[in-house]
């Protein structure tokens, strides 16, 4: 495991609050790291995918790198753009 694994490891054991934004942190990265792949699997660049959306390069930019403000609306559009489903599941 590496260095920063273990740090992060030990700091979400002592610190509730510190794991629960690192948890959150990561969900809402990972929404945008499966964009951007999803997008690039189907061949589009950010400029074609904001066409088809109506939106422009720079939204497709910052969902990709910000996606923890993504609209569900917004995030169904792109899914569909890109030949895809949002499938929702609450644990």
């Amino acid at each position: 495991m590496s260095d920063l694994k273990n740090y992060i490891n030990k700091r979400k054991a002592k610190d509730p609050d510190f794991a629960h934004r690192y948890d959150i942190g990561f969900e809402e990265f990972k929404i945008g790291l499966v964009l951007r792949q999803e997008r690039e699997k189907s061949g589009l660049t950010q400029e074609e995918l904001a066409k088809k959306i109506k939106t422009t390069k720079s939204a497709i930019s910052r969902i990709e790198n910000h996606s923890e403000d993504i609209k569900l609306s917004t995030l169904m559009k792109v899914a569909k753009a890109l030949g895809k489903n949002v499938s929702i599941k609450l644990m």
